[in-house]
């Protein structure tokens, strides 16, 4: 058992995969239980397709810097489909998915113009094991301002998801927390893009907090299950990745789907 240990954490892109994964999964949790109570799947679907088209814009505009690209682009989108599902002229599901399928397919045509998209393929799955520790320096910031957030602005989250109406005659500035909301799940995203892949974001984000909801009975519990699940997809798919040789990305989103089926079976058992 010692071995099975300290075979993998002896390397340092290992021991960096770890510190990133116990930093990522718990933001995803948290950030998870609002996606999935406000039906926001496809918003954060979205969200991840927008990465090329965030880097194309980049390359059109001349940044170099691709990371920011994908950033300021996201920012922009997020407050735009926001802005767009709230004047109602259209379903939200509607809008998003035509927004995304418009994005994607402009960041495709750009990113692909001279056969040049294999240096971007790897945006698709990711790699964890790439991270440095300058980068998780970044994520351990975004985890903060994330706590920091959800200590100030979650009650008022909470009632603006619940009844917005009511939330608005208690002096709640619902649009305001809207757009903090889609801004913060933006750059979170973004800033995991480069390790979760496009393809996968979505499932990582969703997959934890669906699994809580089957079998938590209050709040508390929801996101204790959520943060739970979310991290044990991660450090078990760390390592079966190591010794199965296989990208990590997939094998976190196979165990959070096996976790999320089991709680739904239990969870059907019991009611």
């Amino acid at each position: 058992m010692t071995r099975f240990f300290t075979e993998w954490l002896q390397y340092g892109f290992m021991r960096h995969a770890l510190a990133a994964i116990l930093i990522i999964t718990p933001l995803f949790g948290i950030l998870g239980t609002m996606i999935v109570e406000r039906k926001m799947a496809f918003f954060s679907d979205a969200l991840g397709h927008s990465a090329l088209t965030g880097i194309a814009v980049g390359i059109v505009l001349g940044i170099r810097d691709t990371n920011l690209s994908m950033l300021l682009f996201a920012v922009v989108f997020a407050l735009l489909l926001n802005k767009l599902g709230s004047a109602g002229l259209a379903a939200n599901d509607t809008v998003i998915s035509v927004f995304s399928s418009c994005s994607i397919a402009v960041g495709l045509a750009v990113l692909s113009k001279g056969g040049n998209f294999s240096q971007y393929s790897s945006l698709l799955v990711g790699d964890i094991l790439s991270i440095s520790r300058r980068e998780i320096l970044y994520l351990a910031v975004i985890f903060a301002v994330t706590v920091c957030f959800w200590a100030v602005c979650f009650n008022r989250l909470q009632a603006a998801s619940i009844h917005r109406t009511l939330a608005k005659s208690r002096r709640i500035p619902v649009r305001l927390m809207e757009n903090l909301f889609a801004v913060l799940t933006a750059l979170i995203v973004m800033v995991s893009i480069k390790w979760v892949g496009i393809l996968l974001i979505n499932a990582l984000l969703i997959l934890p907090a669906a699994s809580g909801r089957n079998l938590s009975q209050n709040l508390r519990e929801y996101h204790f299950f959520s943060i739970l699940f979310s991290m044990f997809s991660g450090i078990f798919g760390l390592i079966v990745s190591y010794f199965t040789n296989v990208a990590t990305g997939p094998v976190i989103v196979i165990f959070a789907s096996v976790i999320y089926f089991s709680t739904y079976y239990y969870g059907s058992r019991i009611q």
